[in-house]
């Protein structure tokens, strides 16, 4: 028998469980989130180990969820100082990196960058050919401005990406092997400035990711657990630390993801609509064949525009810390949150302020500390309040929804004994066992995966070699993040017939998911 462990750490809470090779729930935790956030992962193992009473070194896997490279983008804090190399001369010269940042981002990142000849058409077609000597000059001059991280961008890199590589080869020789590299083909899709965007904010939280992951290593270690890590990524699915260390831009709004996850293995559902409610924040996702449903539009992530993969979710300011206020003739709840501080604040742990915890308390929707604490809530502010958290849970749903028909409706998270049994637009509302701790089972039980991102000409190759080559590149993209090949299979495989560009181009998006590989 062997063991996996999952960790999600929240805004508020930091959860973590055990299952056992069949999945089975064998321990379970909530703990406070700490604020230099491995504390509350030590606390959460220490809980969950004693608990469960096994070995630790029967754990061979261990999968973590983290907020701290969207944070550290978000607060503009232990980033990079980034230098940016593009390949797109000539025609590139329009339109320079980093247009449109934040002047606090650009002061974070220490911003320069360089555009030299180079690039491609959508077809993988030679735009201009890249001069090794005006790229040498160019990583130089990137060298004594004293960058401390370099992203490569290219022109379609996405379709062919040897002139990053090119790039990269060249950047080494200069600054050695171990100096940070993002090359942009890996990170975003088709579009040169939000790619170039994400992978410079790949970039900048490289030493962060380096940090943050060994300190993860550290804490098991002094468990005696020697497992295979692991990071969750936002697409729902995993990524071996190795090769999280050099993608932790991956790893954004990766907790809402898990939950997800989470959701469909709990509740054994496909597709639903999921509200995931937390202590500060509630997010609110659809599952599509199992996974999060991906989101068309460009990411903004602290102000910057990306390209790459992101879930396609709402989060709204409503959660068991809330703050709730009578206006007389409406309840105003959220967005302020008492947040992790919801243990001597809220009413019923002796605290003064109403938050939404109470509210379900009062309601005797909820059995925790001492409901008796909350008589000072009237059963019309009760009432009210309640109708006003289904009202905005109805909005949202609403809102993710494709047609006029109810959908099913799982709920989870701590902060869940919020939301009523029945809503409009929902055929069923499940709240399935483990409901708390979702996020973290939904580390713990996730694959791992690769995908593929691109315009290929299909009149050239034909399309079918063309699905191949892409389903292949995605399986090979999933084999490297640590799954086991023999168990990989392409789960989803979008074509887009892209009318705008000349012949027959088609843009293929793919995704591969495996088992972990154990080794």
């Amino acid at each position: 028998m062997y063991y996996k462990l999952g960790i999600d750490v929240g805004g508020t809470n930091t959860d973590a469980v055990i299952l056992d090779e069949l999945h089975a729930v064998i321990a379970k935790c909530k703990k406070a989130t700490t604020k230099d956030v491995s504390s509350g992962i030590k606390q959460a193992v220490a809980q969950v180990l004693a608990d469960s009473g096994i070995d630790p070194t029967l754990i061979k896997h261990a999968m973590l969820g983290t907020t701290q490279a969207t944070n550290a983008i978000i607060e503009r804090k232990n980033l990079l100082k980034v230098g940016v190399i593009r390949l797109s001369g000539p025609s590139g010269h329009g339109i320079p990196p980093f247009i449109e940042w934040p002047d606090d981002m650009l002061k974070a990142v220490n911003s320069a960058y360089f555009v030299v000849k180079g690039g491609y058409e959508y077809n993988g077609a030679l735009i201009s050919a890249p001069d090794k000597e005006e790229i040498y000059n160019a990583v130089i001059k990137l060298k004594e401005h004293g960058i401390e991280s370099l992203a490569i961008s290219c022109a379609f890199a996405p379709v062919n990406n040897e002139q990053e590589k090119l790039a990269e080869s060249i950047a080494i020789e200069v600054f050695g092997e171990d100096f940070p590299i993002t090359m942009s083909h890996s990170i975003g899709s088709i579009g040169l400035i939000e790619r170039e965007n994400a992978a410079i904010l790949n970039a900048a939280i490289r030493e962060l990711a380096r940090t943050a992951y060994g300190s993860f290593q550290n804490v098991l270690l002094e468990h005696g657990i020697h497992a295979d890590l692991f990071i969750t990524q936002n697409d729902g699915t995993l990524m071996s630390i190795e090769y999280a260390k050099l993608f932790p831009v991956l790893t954004i709004a990766s907790g809402p993801t898990n939950s997800l996850r989470g959701a469909a293995f709990l509740s054994k559902k496909d597709e639903a609509i999921v509200i995931d409610v937390g202590g500060t924040t509630t997010d609110v996702g659809v599952l599509r064949k199992g996974f999060p449903r991906e989101s068309t539009a460009a990411a903004e992530i602290g102000g910057v525009r990306t390209n790459f993969r992101m879930p396609d979710l709402i989060t709204i300011g409503l959660g068991g810390g809330s703050l709730v206020q009578d206006q007389g003739d409406a309840v105003i709840i959220g967005p302020q949150s008492v947040g992790y501080m919801i243990h001597t604040e809220a009413l019923i742990f002796g605290g003064e302020t109403i938050t939404a915890t109470d509210i379900a308390a009062a309601c005797g929707m909820a059995s925790l500390g001492d409901p008796s604490l909350t008589k000072g809530i009237s059963p019309s502010l009760a009432a009210r309040a309640i109708d006003t958290i289904k009202l905005i849970v109805e909005g949202i749903i609403d809102k993710m929804k494709t047609s006029s028909e109810d959908v099913s409706v799982i709920v989870v998270g701590g902060g869940s004994i919020l939301i009523p049994d029945t809503l409009h637009g929902a055929c069923e509302v499940i709240k399935p066992e483990h409901y708390e701790v979702a996020n973290a089972i939904g580390a713990a039980i996730a694959q791992v995966s690769g995908s593929v991102d691109g315009v290929y000409d299909v009149t050239s190759k034909g399309r079918e070699a063309v699905i191949e080559e892409v389903k292949a590149a995605a399986v090979n993209e999933a084999v490297k993040a640590g799954a086991d090949a023999a168990s990989v299979e392409v789960v989803e495989i979008e074509e887009i017939p892209l009318a705008y560009l000349p012949s027959n181009a088609v843009r293929f998006r793919v995704k591969a998911v495996g088992n972990i590989s154990i080794q």
